[in-house]
């Protein structure tokens, strides 16, 4: 009888999903934004912005949970070291965005390098030059991909180079934040007199340089990238990739014309609630041709792939005035939060829930530290053409 069973066990199809060996015990890690908590006297006005809420983070464990792991939460703290030795967790689920620094993003991949856990997203590298501005728009420039001229300034009475000094408006921000920090309505700058006021001020409150650029005045996208070149071979969902391994999620535009900061998309238009008055519009798909569309999903993969990000990445695009697509920056961090972020509103329009879009990128990260065994190619189901 044994035989028989075995023999007939050799006969069923394997299965198309990757079987992990164990459920997981996963830490999500990530700084928390705490309501009515006032900001200590010496940092600007809109400190820890880019930190999440605590409801992000119960989503995010709820939607590790639904597939049977367990999941724990350890603040990305000073704390966290001693925390991780505690846990020892099988995986991290990093969306931390550190604690202060100019490759403040860098901090916790970094230490579970050191200490050789598991984690998801970027690594130590990819996370560091993202958050600078100004050096992944010199490594951008260097690949020929498209974007603005701009300038750096660190002491804010730089001379003002000659592609710049005769195409005001110029646009100023901090060079190393995130989340719209350090962008309001004065962040245009009309005339070198309020280029200066500017740059002091950022310069001065943020204590990083200033990145200033000509001002584009065309519509404004981002655009999201899932994968890498053997990410169906480790995903629950093959068919959501393209023959070079990465999914495009359907483009998102973002209307500044109707929010609290017209034509600007900073920390006051990302504050308010999606659908509510003095936010921006968020339409998902963006109404454009196919060729720009093209062109749009082209160019954010190729920022993903010339600074190493990996398998999940959001990258901003604007159009100049003749309408050409100019790359502003990458978010290798992407925010999570349901109904709200971008990446996720990007999966909604795509029929992707929120528990598929969080444990693919989980899913994604351990299959690079070995934790799951990779399907053979002839098992991979091919991609159908009106698919994700």
């Amino acid at each position: 009888m044994k035989s028989t069973q075995q023999g007939k066990e050799t006969k069923k199809p394997p299965s198309p999903r990757p079987r992990l060996a164990r459920y997981w015990r996963v830490a999500v890690l990530a700084n928390i934004k705490e309501r009515g908590k006032p900001l200590p006297p010496d940092v600007p006005p809109d400190a820890g912005a880019d930190y999440d809420y605590i409801e992000t983070i119960d989503h995010i464990r709820a939607a590790i949970e639904t597939d049977g792991h367990t999941t724990v939460f350890i603040p990305a703290d000073s704390n966290l070291p001693y925390a991780l030795r505690e846990v020892q967790p099988d995986i991290c689920f990093n969306i931390a965005e550190g604690l202060g620094g100019d490759a403040r993003e860098a901090q916790t991949p970094a230490l579970l390098e050191l200490l050789k856990i598991p984690y998801t997203g970027s690594r130590v590298l990819a996370n560091a030059i993202s958050l600078d501005k100004t050096l992944t728009k010199r490594i951008w420039r260097d690949r020929n991909l498209p974007v603005a001229p701009f300038q750096e300034f660190t002491f804010g009475d730089e001379p003002l180079r000659p592609e710049l000094e005769k195409h005001f408006p110029l646009f100023v921000k901090p060079a190393r934040e995130g989340t719209g920090m350090g962008v309001d309505q004065h962040a245009i700058v009309n005339n070198p007199a309020e280029l200066r006021e500017r740059a002091n001020y950022i310069i001065r409150t943020y204590q990083q340089p200033a990145l200033v650029e000509i001002f584009l005045p065309g519509r404004e996208f981002t655009v999201g990238v899932l994968g890498r070149p053997d990410a169906a071979r480790y995903s629950r969902h093959p068919t959501w990739y393209e023959k070079d391994g990465f999914h495009r999620f359907p483009i998102l535009e973002l209307d500044s014309s109707r929010s609290v900061t017209p034509g600007v998309y900073g920390i006051e238009a990302k504050a308010q609630s999606v659908g509510a008055e003095g936010a921006p519009g968020y339409i998902c798909p963006a109404n454009i041709e196919p060729e720009l569309e093209k062109k749009l999903q082209h160019l954010a993969l190729r920022a993903h792939i010339t600074l190493g990000a990996l398998d999940v990445s959001r990258t901003d695009i604007r159009l100049d005035a003749e309408g050409n697509p100019r790359l502003l920056e990458i978010n290798t961090l992407p925010g999570l939060t349901p109904d709200y972020s971008d990446l996720c509103l990007m999966a909604n329009a795509q029929g992707i829930s929120y528990a598929d879009l969080i444990l693919e990128i989980l899913y994604l990260g351990a299959s690079r530290w070995g934790m799951i065994p990779p399907r053979e190619p002839a098992m991979i189901p091919r991609r159908r053409s009106s698919g994700h």
